[in-house]
């Protein structure tokens, strides 16, 4: 079988992962569909948590699952095409009905995904340093180039931005914060309610420059406008 067929475009999941559509429990971000699940206790999330694994097995698609008190954060993508397939829909309906048998509520605006930028003017240069120190590997991303990522997954991915001059007094490591569509408005307007400033939005919804009263930055990006898409 040939799996990059099975890959889907994130619009196609986009359209029923969102209020009111099939997947509405879940949420796209970047190439991921993710879910929280309020269990209440430590001892609902292992029960939800053996249900989902189990489930998994039977369709050898298997989710990343953190079980916290009081809830259960569920990730989905196509580790071996590094992207969104029709398995992980299947997956992502099958753990919304396990969730409803056992009276669970997903909270779709839960999601969040952390990743740090460095700017940089000699890339191939410091890459190898971050890679050691981090304990981290590469994986190519065919719209950042090679990104550096937890083999665990327990830490944010880390990539690298193309700097066209030395600016020695501009902060050179930015947060990206990856959240929901249908909040990141809200995540932007709080964030300059907070005493942020708006330094860039020409690529929303893709994402929004923001820098804090000493010009620290944070893009605060979305799975839709990103280019290309694949």
């Amino acid at each position: 079988m040939n799996r990059n067929s099975d890959k889907l475009d994130p619009a196609e999941v986009g359209a029923l992962a969102t209020a009111g559509g099939e997947l509405a429990d879940w949420r796209i971000l970047v190439d991921t569909v993710q879910a929280s699940f309020a269990t209440g206790s430590m001892a609902r999330g292992i029960e939800f948590a053996a249900r989902v694994g189990a489930a998994a097995d039977e369709m050898d698609h298997h989710p990343d699952l953190t079980i916290t008190y009081p809830r259960v954060h569920v990730l989905l993508t196509s580790h071996d095409i590094d992207a969104l397939s029709s398995r992980d829909v299947a997956a992502a309906r099958r753990i919304s009905q396990i969730a409803a048998e056992l009276g669970i509520d997903a909270e779709p605006t839960a999601p969040m995904q952390l990743e740090l930028a460095i700017d940089a003017m000699d890339i191939p240069a410091i890459r190898p340093f971050w890679r050691a120190v981090l304990g981290y590997r590469g994986r190519n991303n065919e719209e950042l180039g090679e990104e550096l990522v937890d083999p665990y997954g327990r830490g944010p991915a880390v990539w690298f931005q193309q700097m066209d001059a030395a600016r020695p007094q501009r902060n050179r490591v930015h947060f990206d914060v990856i959240v929901p569509h249908d909040v990141a408005q809200q995540r932007v307007d709080d964030t300059i309610a907070a005493g942020g400033r708006l330094v860039a939005d020409d690529r929303a919804p893709a994402f929004w420059v923001l820098a804090d009263t000493e010009g620290n930055e944070a893009c605060v990006c979305t799975w839709q406008g990103r280019s290309p898409q694949t």
